[in-house]
């Protein structure tokens, strides 16, 4: 991928807007050739970072979500470079109500004894869901769950498995839990703790919360 050919027409407002750009206005900017510069183009296009329309003496360039979703990685790691504490990741987003299945599922033994086991605490039943900004969806993407918590059966009943990993919200320690689902949203994360979050921390929906992953 291409991530400076990109960022300069990021630079030049392509992720605004569509940008009215030629191969050779384009070759300036990268100090290159009209050749390079259209094969750079032409490059992003396939990669489908970019999407290009053409006129009778141009043409219309507009960086897409997948471009728009590079350069947030591309950010993502300059800010853990230059931040002076790159190890701390954090998870940005806002509290919402979730679909209330939480409170059954952690309650059961299958779950909850291996969430003592292996979290070290007893969870509160329920789930404190946040739906992440763009920049936290991305990050998200590239934390890998290092706790697993296996499938069970009960009365005949078979509980599928999960994932999670530890997180820091205030000051209580709690856990993002993953459910091994084909469509989890990526956009939402469900966290447990041993206390009732909402409650503790006097939170409601639309407040914004910071997670420090802790893993």
């Amino acid at each position: 991928m291409d991530i400076q050919s990109l960022k300069k027409l990021a630079l030049l407002g392509a992720h605004q807007k569509p940008l009215e750009l030629s191969s050779i206005e384009f070759a300036t900017q990268l100090d290159s050739s009209q050749q390079t510069a259209a094969r750079k183009l032409k490059a992003l296009e396939e990669e489908k970072l970019i999407s290009r329309q053409f006129l009778p003496d141009g043409q219309l360039i507009s960086i897409t979500k997948n471009g728009l979703d590079a350069l947030h990685r591309e950010l993502n790691d300059y800010q853990e470079i230059f931040s002076g504490n790159g190890s701390i990741k954090i998870l940005s987003g806002k509290v919402i109500t979730g679909l209330g299945e939480g409170q059954y599922y952690i309650s059961l033994d299958g779950y909850r004894m291996q969430f003592l086991e292996k979290l070290g605490f007893d969870p509160y039943p329920g789930t404190l869901n946040i739906k992440l900004d763009a920049k936290s969806i991305d990050l998200r993407k590239r934390i890998t769950e290092s706790i697993k918590i296996t499938g069970f059966t009960d009365q005949n009943r078979t509980f599928g498995k999960g994932s999670c990993f530890r997180v820091m919200i205030s000051n209580i320690e709690g856990a993002v839990i993953t459910p091994e689902r084909t469509h989890y949203p990526e956009d939402i994360i469900e966290i447990i703790a041993p206390v009732n979050l909402r409650n503790d921390l006097g939170l409601k929906d639309g407040h914004k919360i910071n997670v420090e992953v802790i893993k």
